[in-house]
């Protein structure tokens, strides 16, 4: 008899008990890492926030956001990311203005540029409208443009004598005029405002948030209706 025969013996049936103990020490580290990873997933943004940018990044108003109507604590919040040249823009201007006469006092309306890359002068007017701002003066301007876009929407050369003639008519003091439409920090602001609106995925004007939520408009009476329900406190 082989006195080593029986240790051979052992060491193979050993070999099933070891895989067994690792296969399981894999599943074990496995499941841990599993957890892990979902634990994690849950800090992430949400599905409605654009990929890599939490909801924070995303906010829908900033301190510098202009505010043309002000309905105080408990004011149900409304904000536009407009194009002045985009013609859809001013197709809900004149109900824009309609539905801020009609709650005022209840709602709290803000606008935000957003100039479209392919409008040739949304950017130079966003830059008036800016310029027009810094004096507190934004509303008239705002106007101004609104009232004018069939004159100048779509040319494909620089309307911003146009506009500086806009603040001349307005009451502008021109030299502060000239020098914001100068200065850099001016478009910073016009392009700070756009970059918020990519952020939250806006790729289209205009683009209205009620309550930080976007509104997903079908017919020109959606608008209303959600401010209407949301001025009542209905879902």
């Amino acid at each position: 008899m082989n006195p080593s025969g029986k240790s051979r013996a052992t060491g193979r049936s050993a070999r099933p008990i070891l895989i067994t103990a690792v296969l399981v020490v894999v599943l074990v580290l496995g499941a841990i890492i599993y957890v892990m990873i979902n634990n994690q997933g849950s800090t992430t943004p949400s599905p409605e926030a654009p990929e890599g940018k939490t909801a924070e990044l995303s906010a829908v108003v900033d301190a510098s956001s202009h505010v043309l109507d002000d309905g105080g604590k408990g004011a149900v919040e409304v904000v536009e990311f407009l194009d002045f040249e985009c013609e859809a823009c001013g197709m809900f201007y004149p109900i824009v203005e309609d539905l801020r006469e009609k709650y005022a006092g209840k709602i709290t309306y803000v606008v935000r540029y957003f100039p479209l890359p392919g409008h040739f002068n949304s950017t130079n007017a966003a830059l008036a409208a800016e310029a027009a701002a810094q004096q507190d003066r934004l509303e008239e301007m705002y106007n101004r443009l609104f009232e004018t876009q069939v004159e100048w929407g779509e040319a494909q050369e620089s309307r911003a004598d146009l506009f500086r003639g806009f603040a001349e008519e307005i009451g502008l003091d021109m030299a502060a005029y000239d020098d914001a439409i100068a200065d850099s920090a001016t478009l910073e602001r016009v392009e700070f405002d756009f970059n918020a609106g990519q952020e939250l995925g806006i790729n289209s004007t205009p683009t209205f948030f009620l309550e930080g939520e976007q509104l997903q408009l079908q017919q020109l009476d959606d608008l209303e209706n959600a401010i209407e329900a949301a001025v009542n406190g209905e879902e």
